[in-house]
């Protein structure tokens, strides 16, 4: 079976999942969330790709990234990444084989529509997979940036997210508002199954466009509940 052919676009965020080898742990100390998160940063520097956010999760990752410019600069990050990554476990633990699952999923996202709510399913993953209580309390995300202020020099601000106030004390303010209520089913749906057939994330028109900038077609927006393996939240 040919593979999904990628679709990014300069100016157009992507969510993006990397998940590990058969499920399995990717991630098994502190240092090695620090690791990641370093390299990931050093790719994204040199690739020109903004981070608007994530969260790692023990068993696989998810990345909200903008490309300024080439549209394979999201591959040329997750290819960076990877390569030191699994060099770093293979050396640290002795590890060997696979220690990812293949390619990484993606989509693209229609910001006005899906960026808020893209940030709150990334960032809600913890709380989905009953490891934490509150998204406050998981070190590894890119929640206490947008919800507090701590420093994380990894995360560029969306102007969707800069929009929500005209201090950054009004936008975490407002942004901790957005928890206050569950993500709608039907968002989490729509975002599951974008992901699932690397399909855009937003309305008829949105895909149109992407069409028309990709030169194809990109697929029909899948209907009814996604498969059990498109759920994100394990606990692992």
């Amino acid at each position: 079976m040919p593979r999904k052919p990628r679709m990014y676009l300069p100016g157009i965020p992507a969510h993006v999942v990397q998940r590990g080898h058969n499920r399995e742990a990717c991630f098994f100390a502190h240092d090695d969330y620090t690791y990641y998160l370093e390299v990931l940063a050093q790719g994204c520097r040199r690739y020109d790709v903004a981070v608007h956010a994530y969260c790692l999760m023990t068993n696989h990752v998810h990345l909200l990234l903008t490309p300024a410019h080439a549209d394979v600069g999201i591959s040329q990050v997750m290819q960076h990444v990877g390569r030191l990554y699994v060099a770093y476990i293979n050396r640290t633990y002795r590890h060997s084989g696979s220690l990812r699952e293949g390619r990484h999923k993606a989509s693209l996202v229609e910001a006005d529509r899906y960026l808020l709510a893209c940030y709150r399913y990334i960032e809600l993953n913890p709380v989905a997979a009953n490891m934490v209580q509150t998204p406050e309390q998981y070190r590894w995300s890119s929640y206490t940036y947008h919800a507090r202020g701590t420093p994380d020099t990894l995360v560029t601000e969306h102007a969707i997210y800069t929009s929500l106030g005209e201090t950054p004390e009004m936008r975490q303010r407002v942004y901790r508002g957005l928890f206050e209520d569950r993500l709608p089913g039907a968002d989490i749906h729509d975002i599951r199954a974008a992901l699932a057939f690397n399909h855009p994330l937003g309305n008829d028109r949105f895909r149109g466009q992407i069409e028309r900038a990709l030169g194809r077609s990109v697929g029909e927006k899948q209907r009814g509940r996604p498969r059990a393996d498109l759920a994100d939240n394990e606990s692992a």
